[in-house]
């Protein structure tokens, strides 16, 4: 039998189901709190009330999220300033996707709530995903593996400065 590893997902699986982040633990919030730290922290791209961060579980190579600075939980508690940027930086960033990776699409959504999806329900966040004709193989389908084609570092250095 054949094996693929993926040891950098146990850290994602380890993680499932544990008890909802606080601001002081939320990923989103540590991140964007040093600019010097965004290469390390993968954050691409900052506005004003909102920042782009390279997803580090992503489904697929380019796989960004938008989110607002302010740890929010709920989309309706967001001031329009924030959702506003928020969708600003959304456009630039798939701008940036076509330019680097020309997909023939993309996905774009936000799951609110862990009923509804969302990995970390505690900070809302935009998914922007850039997607190609046949882009999910085999093995996303019969055996929950993803092959990614790029490490989150060479996505970083191909995305930082064209949001």
């Amino acid at each position: 039998m054949e094996r693929l590893w993926s040891p950098w997902r146990q850290e994602y699986i380890a993680k499932a189901g544990a008890e909802p982040e606080g601001e002081g633990s939320c990923f989103f919030c540590q991140a964007q709190q040093t600019p010097a730290d965004d290469e390390q922290n993968f954050v691409v791209a900052r506005g004003s009330h909102s920042f782009v961060i390279l997803n580090r579980y992503p489904y697929i190579s380019g796989h960004l999220l938008i989110a607002p600075c302010e740890h929010l939980g709920e989309l309706d508690l967001a001031a329009k300033s924030v959702t506003d940027e928020m969708m600003d930086l959304a456009k630039r960033a798939q701008t940036a996707l076509r330019e680097v990776y020309r997909p023939q699409g993309f996905n774009l959504g936000m799951n609110l709530g862990r009923v509804a999806g969302a990995g970390v329900a505690e900070h809302i966040h935009l998914h922007l995903l850039p997607r190609w004709d046949g882009d999910t193989n085999f093995m996303s389908s019969v055996a929950d593996t993803r092959v990614l084609p790029e490490d989150l570092a060479t996505t970083f250095q191909k995305l930082r400065g064209k949001i």
